[in-house]
């Protein structure tokens, strides 16, 4: 465990690498509490509770213009308590390659920051830089709920990139997340974000585009 504004120090960070496990454990730190960094497929977390920490992060990607992928993650029954995000992909603008097949399912926010949130222009959002070409697709939410400590529980800032596609193939399914505060209502925010979500999720997720 490291306290919650220790920088840099990510639970586990996991990079090129294929068919990982990780299970029933517990991470509190002041970043990521796991990182699934570049090179990396079949990775299976299950059963983490991840708090003071940055959430359950796939990437950063692409820092530098560099090319890298993700593929074939699942995240399940994790518990996110008073962490910065929840479930997070984010990439560098610049950078190329892809992230695919990822499923986040059974998840708890308790007093979450950016529960879901998708960021393609992570750190810098540079005036003249080129977007990123790390193409987003098949990523499914199910079973999301709790509370954030933000308004904008979900996020999906995506870049057209040379592909002009956004993230595709995004699903929101059983999604029910709250304000932490009383008297405050949730809401979805997307950018070049294609998918479909059921209309019992909440907040709605309207602002996907077919």
């Amino acid at each position: 465990a490291a306290p919650g504004d220790s920088p840099n120090t990510d639970g586990i960070d996991i990079s090129g690498s294929s068919y990982v496990r990780v299970r029933d454990t517990v991470i509190g730190t002041g970043d990521d509490c796991i990182a699934i960094n570049g090179f990396c497929s079949h990775v299976d977390v299950a059963r983490v509770a991840c708090g003071p920490g940055h959430g359950i992060s796939v990437g950063s990607l692409g820092e530098d213009g560099a090319y890298q992928t993700v593929s074939d993650v699942r995240v399940a029954d994790c518990v996110f308590n008073r962490t910065l995000s929840g479930a997070r992909i984010k990439t560098w603008q610049g950078g190329s390659g892809y992230v695919k097949n990822v499923t986040f399912e059974r998840l708890r926010m308790i007093d979450a920051g950016n529960p879901i949130i998708i960021n393609q222009d992570y750190v810098n959002n540079r005036t003249g830089s080129p977007p990123s070409n790390i193409q987003i697709s098949d990523v499914t939410y199910d079973g999301v709920s709790g509370t954030s400590s933000v308004p904008r529980a979900i996020y999906f800032h995506c870049e057209e990139g040379t592909s002009g596609n956004g993230c595709d193939g995004i699903v929101l399914k059983d999604v029910h997340i709250a304000a932490a505060a009383a008297g405050v209502e949730t809401y979805a925010v997307c950018v070049n974000a294609h998918g479909t979500s059921t209309p019992s999720n909440f907040p709605s997720v309207s602002c996907l585009a077919p």
